[in-house]
C-alpha cells in the first residue's frame, strides 16, 4: 500500500547539486524488514556506494526497521535518480538475502532542502535521536544503525 498522498511528495520537487536534503524512505505497508544487522548493512553499503560514485556525500543516517533518514549534500544528479538508485539496488540486495521477491520500499519518498541558515548539526542530531524517541533504545549509543561525519 502507497502511502495516500505519495504523488504530492513529487510536486513542485527541484534538485539542486551541493544543496543539503534530508531523505526518508519507508519500506512498503511500513514493514520491519530492517532489523536484522545484514539487511541493515546491505542498505547502508548502497548510501555508501552513492557516496564512492560521487553523487551524494552523505552527512548523517539513520536505518530504523521501517524507514531511514538520510542527511545529504546533492552531487550531480537529481534526487529522484538518487533515491531510485538507493531503493533498487538495496531492494535487489536485501530481498536476495531474505529470500523474497517483490517491492522492498514504498512509492515516492519525502525530501526537505535545508536552508543555508539552518543548523546542520541539529538537523543530524534530529535524524540520529531517532530511534530514542521511537523507544527503541533508552540512549542513542545504544541504537547500532546510524553514523553522521561530525563523530
Amino acid at each position: 500500500m502507497d502511502i495516500p498522498h505519495s504523488n504530492q511528495l513529487r510536486r513542485g520537487r527541484f534538485s539542486e547539486s551541493g544543496r543539503l536534503y534530508l531523505l526518508t524512505s519507508q519500506t512498503l505497508d511500513r514493514a520491519p524488514y530492517l532489523v536484522d544487522l545484514r539487511s541493515v548493512r546491505l542498505l547502508v553499503e548502497q548510501l555508501r556506494l552513492v557516496e564512492e560514485e560521487g553523487i551524494a556525500r552523505s552527512l548523517a543516517w539513520v536505518v530504523m526497521p521501517d524507514h531511514f533518514h538520510w542527511l545529504v549534500e546533492l552531487g550531480n544528479v537529481d534526487l529522484k535518480t538518487l533515491m531510485r538508485r538507493v531503493k533498487s539496488r538495496s531492494t535487489r540486495m536485501i530481498n536476495g538475502y531474505q529470500g523474497r521477491v517483490g517491492r522492498l520500499w514504498q512509492q515516492g519518498f519525502h525530501d526537505r532542502a535545508l536552508r543555508c541558515e539552518e543548523d546542520v548539526r541539529a538537523v543530524a542530531r534530529y535524524i540520529v535521536m531517532n530511534p530514542k524517541r521511537a523507544g527503541l533504545v533508552e540512549r542513542v549509543g545504544d541504537y547500532p544503525h546510524w553514523d553522521a561525519i561530525w563523530l
